[in-house]
């Protein structure tokens, strides 16, 4: 292979793997912090073991995350050193941002809350993670800042060859970013909150401190629908603006080769030949792209192939049709795992209110542990369909990809840091498992059954657990 195919897979494969830890974080640190709250509110001792409890899984994701990311920053001055040198004046102060204060904050207030259980105020401790939560947040602000001058490039000027900021403002209010950040955040917010309702659920079917963990789901699978609805629903929004300022990349996660009818109907599956530039078959739900980009039932969209020719004489000769078929699919396979989330969530609520939970069919909480991999498979094919789709662009309308990477680096170099990170991940994947599993199976220890009402099934079942 060559270097640009070398170095665009090591990116890929590290963001990847990077990713999963990332909104396991965001959602986590959010989760405790509604946990925690409660505590405070109720004072009643097991929501503050599940504080505790479910802390403990945010600090080894966060660990982990920490250093695969740093391995992911190393690969701008190693194989994208042209990219860097671009784009860098416009990076630096959103990345700056990032770590001087969001990644600090993150820090200081993880170490605050970890050993200021009995040293600090309730109140006082409460606002520690709350803070760690708002420091995740913030951290994913600004880098996707960043982000989003990649695929919609504001507030800058080309000065020597180089963008160059001019307008810090527009930056922060780039409308790709106002569509991307609660996006992004949300769906980070039902990735924590599918990881504590999938482990319950788990503990739920060993009989294991089947209260504790009934509480954890309930909280879990609330937050769940509300951010997997509303993922929906800004991710509704982001798709429209594609329309606009992307329509290459949409029209290429709709596979329209040629420019639509008026209305335009959306297209459920395909087969799709890149070669030929035209689907061989196609099943359509008339109207419904129209509807789905500019709210009504009218309207067309430019397809491929005349956007092929504007772009060539906007830019120059060159192909600008990013790879269709994993664009096309991993739109459709991020859909369906967000529909899952929504539905799996939505009985989960309901068997909630209705009380129910504890009669549930075996088959919906083997689903939920299940689910635990829906959001992950949502991110990274949400991801895929966003960064893929923006090829052949490293920022889109400046800067190609072919003239991003490192000069002087060979095939070789990378691909031995890519076989290097891969074995550093896999390691580190590996620790994580086995420290998750060692949490998970320890459990949240039997102080927690002060707390057991005596009119529960679930908790009569528990409580004679306890005292086998």
């Amino acid at each position: 292979m060559d270097v640009i195919t070398l170095s665009r897979i090591q990116f890929a494969a590290t963001t990847i793997f990077h990713y999963f830890f990332v909104p396991i974080s965001i959602g986590l640190a959010f989760m405790i912090a509604i946990m925690e709250t409660v505590y405070v509110v109720k004072g009643k001792e097991t929501y503050k073991k599940m504080a505790q409890f479910w802390g403990k899984l945010f600090l080894i994701n966060f660990a982990v995350g920490v250093v695969t990311g740093i391995l992911q920053e190393f690969q701008f001055g190693m194989n994208w050193s042209d990219y860097s040198r671009f784009v860098g004046d416009v990076f630096g102060a959103p990345l700056a941002v990032e770590a001087l204060l969001a990644f600090f904050m993150e820090s200081t207030f993880i170490g605050l809350w970890i050993f200021g259980w009995e040293r600090l105020s309730k109140k006082l401790h409460l606002a520690c993670i709350w803070l760690v939560s708002l420091g995740t947040v913030m951290s994913a602000f600004w880098i996707l800042v960043a982000n989003s001058f990649m695929q919609h490039p504001v507030g800058y000027t080309i000065r020597n060859g180089r963008a160059e900021m001019n307008d810090f403002f527009a930056l922060i209010t780039n409308g790709q970013f106002l569509v991307e950040f609660p996006h992004t955040v949300l769906a980070a917010f039902a990735t924590g909150a599918f990881l504590i309702t999938g482990i319950s659920a788990w503990k739920m079917l060993k009989k294991q401190e089947v209260t504790f963990f009934k509480k954890s789901f309930q909280i879990g699978i609330v937050v769940a629908l509300i951010s997997s609805v509303l993922v929906a629903v800004v991710g509704h929004k982001q798709a429209q603006y594609l329309v606009d300022t992307q329509p290459m990349k949409m029209a290429a996660s709709e596979a329209l080769w040629e420019t639509s009818d008026d209305p335009a109907p959306w297209t459920v599956v395909a087969s799709i030949d890149p070669e030929e530039k035209e689907n061989q078959w196609e099943i359509e739900i008339p109207f419904l792209l129209s509807y789905l980009s500019y709210s009504e039932f009218s309207g067309d969209l430019p397809g491929m192939n005349e956007l092929q020719a504007q772009y060539e004489q906007t830019y120059g000769p060159g192909n600008y049709i990013p790879p269709v078929r994993t664009t096309f699919w991993s739109f459709r396979i991020m859909v369906a795992s967000g529909t899952l989330m929504i539905l799996l969530s939505l009985y989960g609520v309901y068997l909630t209110l209705r009380k129910r939970l504890e009669r549930a069919n075996r088959w919906f909480l083997r689903a939920m542990v299940w689910a635990i991999f829906l959001p992950h498979l949502a991110n990274a094919t949400g991801w895929i369909m966003t960064e893929v789709g923006r090829q052949p662009w490293t920022v889109v309308g400046l800067l190609r990809t072919e003239d991003s990477v490192s000069p002087g680096v060979t095939s070789g170099d990378v691909l031995f840091s890519l076989l290097t990170f891969s074995a550093l991940y896999t390691i580190l994947a590996i620790v994580m498992v086995y420290l998750f599993i060692r949490v998970i199976k320890k459990g949240p220890g039997e102080s927690v059954k002060a707390d057991v009402p005596s009119n529960d099934p679930f908790d009569r079942r528990e409580h004679h657990a306890f005292s086998q």
